[in-house]
Formats: C-alpha cells, sequence, structure tokens
C-alpha cells in the first residue's frame, strides 16, 4: 500500500454523505453531500477544503450508482480523483454489525452476505449501507473497502449488560438483544476525552452523552465500553428528537388492543413522532429553549422529560462504573446547547458533578473542560468526528495487514 487517502462514505437511503481524508496528518481535502437520491430534486453539494468553496449541482441523480460517479467527477475536478494511486481504501459506515463484527472488516462476499442477513434487526440502515458499498466496490474493484460498525465499540459489554431478560431461546433464535449504536462516536469521544485529561484511555473511566437528533449515552471503563443506552434497535434509552426512547413495552400491547393501531403505525409513532417532537411539536433543542424562555409551558415539560432522562442515565452509569473521571458532552445538542449541559448536572453536585457558568457558555470546535477548577469529576465537551474515527480505523487495518482487495462473487 503506497496511498495515504482514504474515501469515508456514509450511505442512507436517499443519501450519501462523504469525506476525503489524508491519513498522514489526518487532514480533510474535501467533504459533500448527496441527498434525494432517486427524485427529480436531487442535490450534490460539494467542499475541497483547500478553498472551502462549495460547488453545487442539482437535477435528477437516479441511484447510488449515479451518486458516487457524480461524487468521483467532482473529486477528480480537484485533483483528486478515485483512480489515483494515493487512495488507500474506501471506508464505510455500517449501522448494524450484530454480535459477529466487532472490529472493523475488510468487505469480501461473506461479510456482504452477513450484513444482509441482519437487515432484520436494522431494516432501516443496514439496506442503504450495503447500497453504498455495492457500488463502491463496483466502482472501484482494486481497492480495500472496510466496514465499520456503529455496533462494534458495544461489543464489550458483559453479558449482564446486553441480555433482556427474556426467554434465552427465543433471544437467540431472534438475535434479540442490546447492541447499542453511534459507537464510532462513543469511541472517538471517551478517547478524545482522555486525551483531554492527559491521561491514557486505559486509566479513565468516562460518561459519554452524545446528544444529537437521534441520543445515546455509555459508560465506558477503561476505553471499553460496559454499558449504553440504546439496544436492539436505536429507539431504546434517552428521548430524542423524535423517538420515545424508554417505553413500558405494555404500551405496545395497549395501543394495538385498546387503540386499535396496527404494528406498523405503532412504529411510525414511537420512532417518528414521539421523543421532543412529540411532547411540544418540536425536535430542534434552539427552538424549544427559545420556546421555554418566553414562558411555554409545553416545551418547558418536554425540556424537563428530556432532561430528567439524561440525568437519570448519568446517575445509573455512574453507579455502573463505580468511579467517574469525566462526563462528557458531544454531538450537535451537546456540543452547542449549555441549558443542556447545565440543567443535566444541576443537583448532582454531592457526586462531584458541576458545570462552571462562564466556561459553559463558551462556544468553540476544541475539546474543553467546563467544569469548575478542581472539580473531582471533570465535565467536558467534546466535539465528535467520525468520519475522522472511520478514516482512522480503515487506514490502520488496511496498512496494518497490507490487504489489496478480496475477490467478488458474480
Amino acid at each position: 500500500m503506497t496511498g495515504t487517502r482514504v474515501l469515508v462514505l456514509n450511505s442512507g437511503s436517499s443519501s450519501v454523505k462523504y469525506q476525503l481524508l489524508d491519513m498522514s496528518d489526518s487532514s480533510r481535502l474535501a467533504q459533500g453531500l448527496v441527498e434525494r437520491i432517486g427524485e427529480q430534486t436531487s442535490r450534490l453539494k460539494h467542499t475541497p477544503l483547500a478553498t472551502a468553496e462549495s460547488r453545487e449541482r442539482s437535477g435528477p441523480i437516479h441511484d447510488h450508482d449515479a451518486a458516487l460517479k457524480a461524487v468521483a467527477e467532482e473529486l477528480a475536478q480537484d485533483g483528486l480523483g478515485l483512480d489515483s494511486p494515493e487512495l488507500a481504501a474506501i471506508g464505510h459506515r455500517v449501522v448494524h454489525g450484530g454480535k459477529h463484527f466487532t472490529e472493523p472488516t475488510v468487505i469480501d462476499d461473506a461479510v456482504l452476505a452477513e450484513i444482509e442477513r441482519l437487515i432484520p434487526v436494522a431494516p432501516l440502515h443496514n439496506p442503504a449501507n450495503l447500497t453504498g458499498i455495492r457500488t463502491a466496490r463496483a466502482l472501484r474493484p482494486d481497492l480495500p473497502q472496510v466496514a465499520v460498525f456503529d455496533t462494534a465499540f458495544h461489543t464489550t459489554m458483559p453479558e449482564s449488560a446486553a441480555r433482556y431478560a427474556i426467554d434465552v431461546k427465543t433471544a437467540d433464535e431472534h438475535r434479540i438483544r442490546r447492541y447499542g449504536f453511534h459507537g464510532t462516536s462513543h469511541a472517538y469521544v471517551s478517547r478524545a476525552t482522555a486525551g483531554l485529561l492527559g491521561r491514557a484511555p486505559e486509566e479513565v473511566n468516562v460518561i459519554v452523552l452524545h446528544l444529537g437528533n437521534g441520543a445515546s449515552a455509555s459508560a465506558v471503563r477503561g476505553g471499553k465500553c460496559v454499558d449504553t443506552s440504546m439496544g436492539l434497535t436505536p429507539l431504546e434509552g434517552l428521548v430524542m428528537g423524535t423517538r420515545s426512547g424508554d417505553t413500558d413495552p405494555a404500551v405496545i400491547f395497549h395501543l394495538a388492543r385498546v387503540g386499535g393501531m396496527s404494528i406498523d403505525e405503532i412504529d411510525t409513532l414511537l420512532n417518528k413522532k414521539s421523543g421532543l417532537i412529540g411532547l411540544c411539536g418540536d425536535n430542534d433543542m434552539r427552538e424549544i429553549r427559545r420556546r421555554v424562555d418566553e414562558g411555554d409551558e409545553q416545551a418547558k415539560l418536554a425540556f424537563d422529560i428530556y432532561i430528567h432522562r439524561l440525568k437519570k442515565y448519568i446517575g445509573a452509569y455512574y453507579a455502573v462504573l463505580g468511579r467517574v473521571d469525566a462526563v462528557v458532552f458531544t454531538a450537535g445538542v451537546g456540543e452547542n446547547a449549555a441549558p443542556v449541559r447545565a440543567a443535566a448536572v444541576a443537583g448532582l453536585e454531592t457526586l462531584g458533578l458541576a458545570v462552571d457558568d462562564e466556561l459553559n457558555a463558551v462556544r468553540g470546535d476544541e475539546p474543553r473542560l467546563i467544569s469548575p477548577a478542581g472539580a473531582r469529576v471533570k465535565v467536558a465537551v467534546v466535539p465528535t468526528d467520525e468520519e475522522l474515527e472511520i478514516a482512522t480505523q480503515t487506514y490502520a487495518l488496511v496498512e496494518r495487514n497490507g490487504y489489496a482487495a478480496p475477490p467478488q462473487g458474480n
């Protein structure tokens, strides 16, 4: 392997997000987004980082094959084409890897088949991830392609945390267990937090709060996840933008029997019409906070429920870890919503948790501490970087093993 560049692809059902990074110095060379694939109003926004001046093209992009070809054309225009010998590998975000995939994996036909077998437990995500992988392999069959799984970081959870208390035979037959998600972010942020504290990841216990439209918490002991809030699917856990998070399972039976709702209707309710948007009609925390400040009682209730759930998980994971060195906030809400951070730790002073109001109010793109000087438990804000984490894991794998592209089946 001679190249040092990694193209990171995150393929959704109708979108492709991408970044091209040079791993010799972890710098970004280009990034972009193709959205509304399959529609007449498709759009590609491409930004070469050398100029930071975005280019856009609009018009029908019929499928992922056309989308990636359009991305390749944009990259080539900047001298960064996919045919460059500097390109060492393509790293793919794959949402669900089940129990089998515990680390980044070079993609071959057997890996593809296993990702496909996991579709029943990730019906919204794995099919789109597969489409992106197959398209990229067709474009560059000679290049190593690596799957980096959202679930992989959480495979270190002990069985006591990963198992649900249901019949074991039934659970095993249908792959029912807690897998966790956002693992790439939790891995990056927990390691970066250790660096911020000037210590090795193996030395610190961290509670990571990934708060975006989707939200999850994790308890990380010595660099390894021992518990996380999302479960079989990304529905479990914290209150999210449109997802309910933790709910009594009997709610589903009640809605079916008494409410006359179908399984699909209940699925839509809990995943798309619940959480913050179900509670107050907004899933943008900035708008919710504006309404709270104006005295809107419905928005205040939604915010209070959000914080109550978040505080419960901080306390629970404090108990799981026994000793906590830092609580860290990341992702869109975690990085930008100072009122959320302040409210989440308010009243937890006896656990050593507090924020300094002035430090908490500062906005920035760098990892930073927002707890008072000398605090027993540090409170931090660490911007997540999932693309860099995917690129780092991808490059380390192909560099370490000198992988060539595996043969592809017909």
